[in-house]
This record gives structure tokens, C-alpha cells and sequence, in this order.
């Protein structure tokens, strides 16, 4: 194949409509498969919420498909089925997110059956209890699980609860027990809506046609109520350490999860941040604190470090889960390594090949329509750029060892770090 099939989506190849209702509509063509994938977002995620209605947005996600004005669930879930396409949706904490994907000669019925449960949904009472039911049963099973409660607990003393980021998207029995349909509905009648929506279609289409369908099915969306785009701030921190236990009765394992305020996507230092993270607990058998903290010491199960990077200041966090017996040693460890990589340049070696992972692992995903598609929804959604993907390369192996050292110490050297531990009671740590 040459030309436009292996090409990087680009400026150049990509086809792109703004709609006057705020809709950005970009269709790239990929007719090496004969499937088309859709990936499109809007400004109705989880900090839209009310502290009191903590899970709301989540649960308004996943009710879309369970009843609209003019298909029971029964019909929307058949209509996907006749064709074999898959459509779901899902809340996230800035962005309600959706994606699907049919056979491309079916993408007609795959943009109504989105457009209706998008816009015209109806929340029906008994699948809306259903679905409550059902997270409060995950919320509850989650209770008992160390990872999860000690993530939680790295998040909530990491930002205050005035703070959108200190309450996780899914809720709590609290607050989900007390959500019913009709709040539902009143969250959909005041935050869905066109403005600043981004729809990315992938595959076997031809590009302007694709983009003249999604526009006939959402151009005339209208919702005058709809509020601004809110803004998250970066939370201000007293700069001393803390220190959470959680005690899970019962369990024989401990989980730690440290974490610092980390940079958003578009910080100018996001870059320099993610490869310092790679090469601290993500790279190979998950970087520096993978072996030392797993492999050389043996005090962990699994250890690895995490960046966020999203549209705020979300954490950059190191999760193991350890004997309880292990579990000062273990966090010792990763301060080790912490210190390591705010103190020292990260090596000519450790630089060029994470370097090369991050620009080698970029073509794989561009092997896929989904993959395509998330990276063109990811680049207009940041504000990055048509060309950010033609360019990535260079912009890669621009970075030097002193902004590896600079962002490392910015974020992680800020010494303001959460080390929250989940684990049985007497599990050995200091916290």
C-alpha cells in the first residue's frame, strides 16, 4: 500500500468540519479493513457533578443505551445485533466518552443509534435501578479490595473535598443510593449538549461522505442551557508528606499507593515527565522500581509508577502490593529510586531507549482503526494539533537528559507526597 493507507494522519489527510452548534467532525480513510470505528466525547464527566451526587455523571453514561424516545432497550440493543456492531458508552471525570464500531456499509445505523441514546434518551426507572443496584454491588465488593481502597485513599488526601479530582467517578454506597432516574435526566437536560463535542470516524469510508452523515445526524443539536467548560485548578499543598492506613480486615496482602500532583497534558513539560516516569516503573519489567523494588529485594507482587496527564493536574503515583510484612521496606525502596531520578541525570542509555519505545510503540498503534481514532480524538481534544503525530518523533528525541531531571524534580522532588497503604490491621507499616 502507498500514499494516504500508510501514511500519519496529518493535517493533510485528515478531513475536518466544525459544525455552527460547536461540533468538531474528523474523518480519516483506512480501507485496509473493511470496518469503520467512531470515537466522540462531550463536556459531561464527573465534575460536573454535585459533591452530594457523586456518581451521577457515571451512571447517566451507562443508562444511554437503555431506553430513548423511540427505542426500548430491546430495539437499540437489537439494532446493533442485526448488524454485529458494538456501540458503549462511558463517563469519565471531565468527558463523557463514547466509541463503537460496525462493518463500514453499516456506519448509518451505527451514528442514529448514538445520536438517539445521546440525545434522546429516557432513563427508564427500572433499568436505571438496575444499573444503581449493580454499582453499588461493585462499589461494595470494591470495599474489600486493597488496591483499590488505597488508591482512594492517595486520592482523597491528595486534593481537598472542594476539590472535583478528591471524589472518584464511579461514587460511593452514599451517594449512589440516593441517585434516582430523575436526576438522571436532569443532569442530561442541562450538561449534554453540541458544544465543543469531538467525533472521529475510522475506516473503509470515504471521508467526506462519512463527515456529511455525522453532520446531518448532529447538526441540528441545540441545548441553550448548557454551561461553559469548566476549568480545574491545580490545588494548592502545604508541601509536607502525608500519611494514610486503611485497614481492610481479612486480607493477607498490603497495597501502597504514593502519589504527587503530577503535570496535565498540556504543561510544556508533560513530555520530559512521561519518559521520566517510563524509565522510573513503566519501561520493561516496569523501569527502575520493577527491579528494584520486585526483582533484585523481592518485596513486591507488582510495582510500578503511573502518570496521568489528562485535561488538570491528575496524580503521577506508584502502586505495589507487598506482604504486609514488607510493606516499610518496600516504600523505602521506592523512595530510593524517587530520589535517584530527582538527584541524578537519567543515563544516555535509559534516555534513548525509552525514547525509542515511545516513538516505536507509536506505529502499533496506528495499526488499528481504534488506535487511529483515539489518537486523532486525543490530538484535537488537547488542543495539539492535526500534525502532532507527523511531528511526535522529532519532538521525542528533542528531549534531553536536564528535562527528564527538571520535570522529575519539579513534580516529584515537591516533597508534598501522599503514601497511602491498605492492608490488614498490624500490616507492618509506620503510616
Amino acid at each position: 500500500m502507498t500514499g494516504r493507507q500508510t501514511s500519519i494522519p496529518n493535517s493533510k489527510n485528515i478531513t475536518r468540519s466544525r459544525l455552527d452548534n460547536g461540533i468538531t467532525i474528523l474523518a480519516y480513510e483506512n480501507p485496509a479493513v473493511q470496518s469503520v470505528n467512531i470515537i466522540a466525547s462531550i463536556h459531561a464527566g464527573s465534575i460536573y457533578e454535585l459533591p452530594a451526587q457523586n456518581g451521577l455523571a457515571s451512571l447517566a453514561a451507562g443508562a444511554l443505551m437503555t431506553g430513548t424516545a423511540t427505542r426500548d432497550f430491546d430495539q437499540i440493543h437489537g439494532a446493533l445485533e442485526d448488524i454485529g456492531a458494538d456501540l458503549g458508552f462511558r463517563g469519565h471525570l471531565h468527558k463523557l466518552g463514547f466509541s463503537g464500531k460496525s462493518l463500514a456499509e453499516d456506519l448509518p445505523t451505527l451514528i442514529d443509534v448514538a445520536n438517539d441514546a445521546l440525545r434522546y434518551p429516557t432513563f427508564p426507572d427500572d433499568h436505571v435501578e438496575r444499573l444503581r443496584g449493580e454499582r453499588l454491588t461493585w462499589l461494595q465488593y470494591s470495599n474489600f479490595d486493597t488496591r483499590y481502597r488505597a488508591s482512594k485513599a492517595m486520592r482523597e488526601a491528595l486534593y481537598p473535598d472542594s476539590h472535583p479530582y478528591h471524589y472518584g467517578a464511579a461514587g460511593s454506597e452514599n451517594t449512589v443510593k440516593r441517585i434516582d432516574a430523575s436526576e438522571l435526566r436532569g443532569f442530561h437536560a442541562k450538561y449534554f449538549g453540541p458544544r465543543d463535542m469531538i467525533l472521529v470516524i475510522v475506516g473503509a469510508v470515504n471521508a467526506e461522505n462519512a463527515v456529511e452523515l455525522a453532520s446531518d445526524a448532529f447538526g441540528d443539536w441545540r441545548n441553550d442551557s448548557q454551561p461553559a467548560v469548566r476549568q480545574v485548578e491545580r490545588p494548592a499543598r502545604n508541601g509536607t508528606s502525608q500519611q494514610q492506613l486503611v485497614v481492610v480486615p481479612g486480607k493477607t496482602q498490603s497495597d501502597i499507593c504514593m502519589g504527587v500532583l503530577g503535570p496535565a497534558r498540556l504543561a510544556e513539560d508533560y513530555l520530559p515527565a512521561q519518559l521520566a516516569n517510563s524509565i522510573l516503573g513503566e519501561f520493561g519489567m516496569m523501569g527502575r522500581i520493577g527491579k528494584s523494588v520486585r526483582e533484585e529485594k523481592g518485596l513486591a507482587y507488582y510495582a510500578y509508577s503511573r502518570l496521568g496527564g489528562g485535561h488538570g493536574p491528575e496524580p503521577w503515583s506508584v502502586s505495589a502490593g507487598v506482604n504486609p510484612e514488607n510493606v516499610d521496606l518496600a516504600i523505602a525502596s521506592v523512595l530510593e529510586e524517587i530520589k535517584r531520578l530527582t538527584s541524578e541525570s537519567v543515563s544516555d542509555d535509559d534516555l534513548a531507549d525509552n525514547q525509542s519505545y515511545f516513538t516505536g510503540r507509536m506505529p502499533l498503534r496506528l495499526e488499528s482503526n481504534e488506535g487511529i481514532a483515539s489518537d486523532i480524538h486525543g490530538m484535537v481534544s488537547f488542543g495539539l494539533g492535526l500534525d502532532y503525530l507527523a511531528n511526535y518523533k522529532e519532538t521525542v528525541f528533542r528531549i534531553g537528559q536536564d528535562d527528564l531531571l527538571a520535570a522529575a524534580q519539579r513534580y516529584l522532588g515537591a516533597h508534598d507526597m501522599v503514601i497511602a497503604v491498605a492492608g490488614p490491621e498490624g500490616d507492618g507499616s509506620s503510616a
